[in-house]
C-alpha cells in the first residue's frame, strides 16, 4: 500500500484490504513468468509480464470477502495462486491500514518469546521481513501481521497452528515447487 509518506506504507501478502465504494488501483508485475491478477466479482483480468509494470482498477461496492486467483497457467503450482481481497467499509478500512502500519507485537508470555527465539535464530529471517525486529528479508512474504492473515501458501492452506507447522516442516507437501525450504 503505496503512501507518499513512507512510514505509512503499508505491506501484505496473499491478501489485499480495501475500502468499499471507492476505486483502487493496483500496480502489477512478475518476477518470473506470466500471471494473470483475477478477481472474478470484482474486476475482469491483467496480465502480469516479468519486467513490465501495469495497472488494474478495482472496487467492491458492498462489504464482503472476494476470492482471486492468478488464471494464466504458470508453473507447478498454478492452482494453487490464490488470495484474497477484504472489501471493507472506509472506517473500518482505516483502522485496519493503521493497525498494519504498527510494528508486530512484542512477545509477551514465555511461549511467544520462545516461538520468536526460535524463529529469530533459524534461517526464516534471512527470506522474511516482521517489522520492528532485526528479521528483514525480502525473498519470502513479509511476516509483520501474519496471524491476521486467513491463508498460508497463497491460499493454499487455512492459517491455523497445525497448518502453519505442517508448511513449515515439508511445504513441498502441500505446494511442491514452492520456494520456501523445509524448516
Amino acid at each position: 500500500y503505496d503512501d507518499a509518506v513512507p512510514s505509512r506504507r503499508v505491506t501484505t501478502a496473499n491478501e489485499l484490504h480495501i475500502p468499499v465504494g471507492r476505486p483502487v488501483v493496483l500496480k502489477v508485475t512478475s518476477h518470473d513468468v506470466i500471471h494473470s491478477f483475477w478477481v472474478p466479482n470484482l474486476q475482469g483480468k491483467r496480465d502480469l509480464i516479468p519486467g513490465i509494470t501495469s495497472a488494474i482498477w478495482l472496487q467492491a461496492d458492498r462489504p464482503g470477502v472476494y476470492r482471486g486467483q492468478c488464471a494464466e497457467f504458470c508453473g507447478l503450482q498454478h492452482a494453487k495462486m490464490a488470495f484474497w481481497v477484504n472489501a471493507l467499509p472506509p472506517a473500518e478500512f482505516a483502522k485496519w491500514a493503521d493497525a498494519q502500519r504498527q510494528p508486530s507485537a512484542i512477545p509477551s508470555t514465555p511461549k511467544q518469546r520462545e516461538g520468536f527465539e526460535t524463529f529469530m535464530n533459524s534461517p526464516c529471517p534471512l527470506c522474511h521481513n516482521i517489522q520492528g525486529t532485526d528479521a528483514s528479508g525480502k525473498t519470502g512474504p513479509d511476516l509483520t501481521h501474519f496471524a491476521s492473515r486467513r491463508s498460508i501458501a497463497a491460499g493454499t492452506l487455512p492459517n491455523r497452528r497445525g497448518y502453519l507447522a505442517g508448511w513449515i516442516l515439508d511445504p513441498q507437501h502441500f505446494k511442491p515447487g514452492s520456494q520456501m525450504p523445509p524448516m
